[in-house]
C-alpha cells in the first residue's frame, strides 16, 4: 500500500481513482508495488439443495487490487502517525542530509517562496451547519503593486483564494526543495519563513555554514528577517525592496520616472528607499551614483558598505568636487572622497551586505526564478492544480509525499550517476538508485 501510494505521486495522478484504474491495467506495476498481478481466486463451496443433491461451485476471480476504501484506511494510518510522530519531517531531514553530503555545493544558494493551494472546496458556508466543506482552510489573500513604465501610474493586482498556503525553501541552483510547510491560507510568509529558517538550521546546521546567499521577492521584504539572515547565520539577503515612500509623492512636482531620495547624511549624500546611494554635486545639483567599493565584513559590528566617489572612481570631471570635500571636512586626494554606511545605524530592509541593483545582486536575485519552476511542477507534474484533497492534515501528506518524490528522484539520479537528470520527470529511477 505505501508503494502504491508513492507511485501515485511519481506517476503523477491526481486522484486516488486514477490510480487504481493504473493498477488494474497495468499489472507491471501492480507486481512492483508488491501485490500479486493475477487475479485472486477463492477455494471452490459445496452447495446442496432440498434433494440432497451437492454440487460444487467456483467463486468467480477478484482482483488484488486494493479498493478506494483500503486506501482511505490507510492513508487515515499515515495521518494519524503523523500527528504522533511527524515521519514525513525526518524523511525531508534525512534526504536533506543526504543530499548535502552527496553535493559539496548544495544549499550555497537558498530561496523561498510561498503558493495558493486551494481547496477542494468552494469555500461557501453551509446554511444548515454553518460550516464550509473544509473547515481547516481559509481565505488568503495576495496584493501586488507597482507603477507602469509607460504611463508612470500605480496598479495593484489582488488575489484571493480558499485553502491553504505551501511554503518551501529551496536549492535555487539544484532546484531541490530542502524543507517544506503547510499552513491555513491566511498565515503570513514572514512569520512562516521566520520560523523555518530556525527550524532548517538548527535541524541542520551544516545547511547553515554551507549557504551564501538568500533569495526572496519582495513580499519578504522585512528588516528583521534581512538582520537575521546576516547577524545570526552570515548569509547575504537577496530581497527585493517594496517602495513605501509616500510623503514625497504628495508634492505637485513630484516625477514618478525619477526615484524618491533622502539624505543619508547632513550634506550632499542621499539615498533612494532600495538602498541606492547617491552624491548631488554643489555646483551643478546634478545626481550620480557613488561607486560602490564593496562590503566590510569586519568593519563594525554589521558591517559597512563602501562607497567612493564617481568622479574619481569613473574619471570625469565633477564641477562641484572641491566643495564636497570641504562641506563633509575631509581631505581627498586623487583617490576621491570615501562614504561609508554602517548597517547597525541604518534601516536595515534597505541596506544589506549585497546593495540592492549589483550585479552581484542581480546574479543571485535571478535564481531565485527556480522556485517558479518548482511550483511549476508542483501544480502540473504532480497535479496539484487539479486535486480532490480537503483537510489541513490531508493536504500536508499530499505535499509532503510530493515533496519528498523530488528529494528522492534526485537523490537516486544522482547515485546513479546521472546529475543532469536530478530534475528529470521522465527518466526513471529504480529501487536500485534510490538506495
Amino acid at each position: 500500500m505505501w508503494r502504491a501510494t508513492v507511485a501515485g505521486i511519481v506517476l503523477q495522478h491526481e486522484s486516488i481513482g486514477s490510480l487504481i484504474r493504473e493498477l488494474n491495467r497495468n499489472p507491471a506495476l501492480l507486481a512492483l508495488c508488491g501485490f500479486n498481478p493475477l487475479d485472486y481466486q477463492g477455494k471452490p463451496k459445496v452447495k446442496v439443495d432440498d434433494d440432497g443433491k451437492r454440487w460444487t461451485t467456483s467463486p468467480e476471480p477478484r482482483s488484488t487490487v486494493p479498493g478506494s476504501h483500503n486506501f482511505s484506511r490507510f492513508l487515515s494510518a499515515l495521518i494519524k502517525l503523523e500527528s504522533k510522530d511527524p515521519w514525513i519531517g525526518s524523511m525531508v531531514r534525512e534526504l536533506r542530509e543526504q543530499l548535502t553530503a552527496e553535493l559539496p555545493d548544495f544549499g550555497e544558494h537558498l530561496g523561498y517562496d510561498g503558493k495558493a493551494v486551494d481547496s477542494h472546496s468552494t469555500g461557501q458556508v453551509s446554511r444548515k451547519t454553518g460550516k464550509t466543506s473544509d473547515p481547516d482552510a481559509n481565505w488568503g489573500k495576495h496584493e501586488t503593486a507597482g507603477i507602469d513604465g509607460k504611463t508612470g501610474n500605480l496598479w495593484t493586482k489582488v488575489k484571493s483564494w480558499f485553502g491553504f498556503g505551501l511554503h518551501v525553501i529551496a536549492d535555487t541552483k539544484y532546484e531541490i526543495p530542502v524543507a517544506f510547510s503547510v499552513t491555513q491560507a491566511s498565515r503570513a510568509e514572514t512569520r512562516e519563513l521566520d520560523a523555518m529558517l530556525d527550524r532548517l538550521f538548527g535541524e541542520t546546521p551544516l545547511l547553515a555554514e554551507r549557504c551564501k546567499d538568500f533569495s526572496a521577492d519582495r513580499g519578504l521584504d522585512s528588516g528583521p528577517l534581512k538582520a537575521k539572515l546576516w547577524d545570526e547565520f552570515g548569509i547575504r539577503p537577496l530581497i527585493d525592496t517594496r517602495l513605501l515612500w509616500r510623503e514625497e509623492k504628495k508634492d505637485p512636482d513630484y516625477d514618478p520616472s525619477k526615484p524618491i531620495v533622502r539624505p543619508l547624511f547632513d550634506d550632499n549624500i542621499y539615498h533612494t528607499e532600495r538602498g541606492e546611494v547617491l552624491c548631488k554635486c554643489p555646483e551643478t545639483n546634478v545626481q550620480r551614483h557613488m561607486a560602490f567599493q564593496g562590503f566590510e565584513a569586519n568593519r563594525g559590528a554589521c558591517g559597512t558598505l563602501k562607497y567612493r566617489c564617481p568622479a574619481a572612481a569613473f574619471g570625469f570631471e565633477c564641477a562641484g568636487r572641491k566643495e564636497c570635500h570641504r562641506a563633509a571636512e575631509c581631505q581627498a586626494g586623487e583617490y576621491g572622497r570615501i562614504v561609508r554606511v554602517d548597517l547597525e545605524k541604518h534601516d536595515r530592509r534597505m541596506f544589506t551586505p549585497v546593495p540592492w541593483g549589483s550585479p552581484s545582486w542581480k546574479r543571485g536575485y535571478n535564481r531565485r526564478s527556480a522556485m517558479e519552476r518548482i511550483y511549476s511542477r508542483v501544480d502540473n507534474a504532480y497535479r496539484m492544480e487539479k486535486h480532490y484533497v480537503r483537510g489541513l492534515r490531508q493536504m500536508r501528506l499530499r505535499l509532503g509525499l510530493v515533496t519528498v518524490v523530488m528529494m528522492a528522484t534526485a537523490l537516486g539520479h544522482l547515485r546513479a550517476e546521472r546529475q543532469d537528470r536530478m530534475r528529470s520527470l521522465v527518466a526513471s529511477v529504480g529501487l536500485r538508485d534510490t538506495g
